[in-house]
Formats: C-alpha cells, structure tokens, sequence
C-alpha cells in the first residue's frame, strides 16, 4: 500500500464557527483570524494505492459552483485535484475508486463535474462510496445541515449507477476497499473516518472529527456539529486510542499540518508532533 497526500486548495470559514463555544483568545493561538474574523482551512485529501485499486479520500469543493457560492468561501492556493494528482504521476481516469466520509459540499464537490448543463461524476471509472446511512441523513437534510448537503453534489452519483453504499451500525466497520472505517455521528450521521493499516503504523483519516490540531483539545468542538456533546465523546475515544497507540492522525482541514501524533498528559491527549505525510 501507498498513500499519497492530494491536495485541492484552501477555503476560508468563520473561526467561531469552527471552534464553538472556544473564546477567540484561545482558538486564535492556533488558528489566526483575518479582518472579517475567517480562518483559512485546507481540503486535503488522500489517495491510496493498493494493488490495482486506487481509492481517493474525499474529493475537495470541486468548481461547478457558480460566483456567488464561491464568494462565500474565499478560495484560495495554487493546488487542484487534477494537479496534485498529475503530480503524483495519476489522472482521475485511474481513480477506482472514491470513497466519501460524508456529503458535505467541501467533502464532495470534486466529486461531480459540470459538463455544459450536464452534471456527471467527475471519475468516470470508479465507483463512489458513502454510509447507507449518511445517503439517507444527506438526501432528506435537515434545517441545519440543508445548505451543505448540495443535490447537485449528490444526486448525479445515484443517477449514474456508480454510487454503492456501506452498511454497518457499530463504531468500527469493514469496508471492501482494504480498510476499515471509524463511524462518528456528532458532525453529521454516519460520518466514516478510515483507519489504514500502513507500514506497521495505524493511519486515521480524520475528516471532520478533528479538522486540524487546533481542534485537539477534548471541547473544542466546532459549531457545525448537530450533537456536540457525542462528538466530544468519539473525540476522546479515538485521541485517547491515538494518544495510547502512537496513530498517525491525518487533517483533512489544518491549513498547515497534514499529519499529527498524539501524547498523553495530565489534561488528556495534546499534540506531541506534526509530520508531513
């Protein structure tokens, strides 16, 4: 197995947004805000090489988005999905497969392609995988989460018959991509982190669960969380087991780090180094 850092660009969200009820003076150590009181963020993505399957992890905002969306977002970075992969020697037609932690707009844009007033998956070969579960929570969202689950982001997969799903109700579950996956419920539902088993190490992917080291400390929870209180329980499950373990954690979203390891303190688990990948 091979893993490959893919990078897409940064964004930029609202710092108190991001970290919740964490006051500015706390998050900004971390996490320096501009003017308008935005953070930049990044939409990093990983890509593994596992014989002759080549799975992409998430698949950043994409760019059929008009203007006016985009103005929201401030992007920004030199880097594009095509880019980076050309850069590690791959085109989106060896992509087989792409798997989607969840369908958040940032998560999944990349994912579709606008095609004249045609939209259609941007991998033309692979097949694309989210939680059985998620689909549901994404395709009938509620009032808060409505206007980050996009149906132009998600219902050309379904159409196009290239959508599969994952089942499985547990903390852990298999996949058939040769990894198994973390399934957390605070952010959205049915939220899946993978976990790869690489070189004697353990990799977690961990998606919007911990978007950047800034985000380590067990409270500081981000304000787009619909249950708050569980994911401050699946945060210390899984940085506790990191911290014990020696996990390589991989951040879809800190602007600077791409992977951290964890140590135990008195104060639980904290930042022991940073590591590109």
């Amino acid at each position: 197995m091979k893993l490959y850092t893919i990078d897409t660009g940064f964004f930029k969200l609202d710092g108190g947004a991001m970290f919740g009820v964490v006051p500015k003076a706390l998050w900004e150590r971390t996490n320096p805000a501009d003017s308008q009181n935005l953070c930049t963020w990044a939409m990093r993505c990983l890509l593994v090489e596992d014989g002759d399957r080549l799975t992409l992890i998430d698949a950043g905002i994409g760019g059929k988005q008009d203007p006016k969306f985009f103005s929201h977002f401030h992007l920004h970075g030199d880097a594009t999905l095509d880019q980076s992969l050309a850069k590690q020697g791959f085109h989106r037609s060896d992509i087989t497969d792409v798997f989607l932690t969840h369908l958040h707009f940032d998560h999944v844009g990349g994912a579709v392609e606008r095609q004249g007033d045609q939209l259609r998956p941007a991998f033309d070969n692979a097949r694309y995988w989210t939680h059985s579960r998620h689909w549901e929570w994404a395709t009938k969202p509620n009032p808060r989460e409505k206007a980050s689950f996009l149906s132009e982001n998600i219902m050309p997969l379904m159409e196009s018959g290239q959508l599969h799903f994952i089942d499985g109700d547990s903390d852990r579950i298999s996949t058939p991509l040769g990894f198994d996956a973390f399934v957390a419920n605070g952010h959205t539902d049915a939220q899946m982190c993978p976990i790869l088993d690489h070189q004697g190490q353990t990799l977690v992917y961990m998606a919007d669960l911990l978007p950047s080291v800034g985000h380590i400390p067990l409270p500081y929870v981000m304000g787009y969380d619909t249950r708050p209180l569980l994911t401050l329980e699946e945060k210390a499950r899984i940085l506790n087991e990191a911290a014990d373990r020696g996990y390589l954690l991989f951040l879809e979203h800190d602007p600077l780090n791409e992977v951290a390891i964890l140590t135990q303190t008195e104060k639980g688990p904290r930042l022991a180094e940073v590591q590109r990948l």
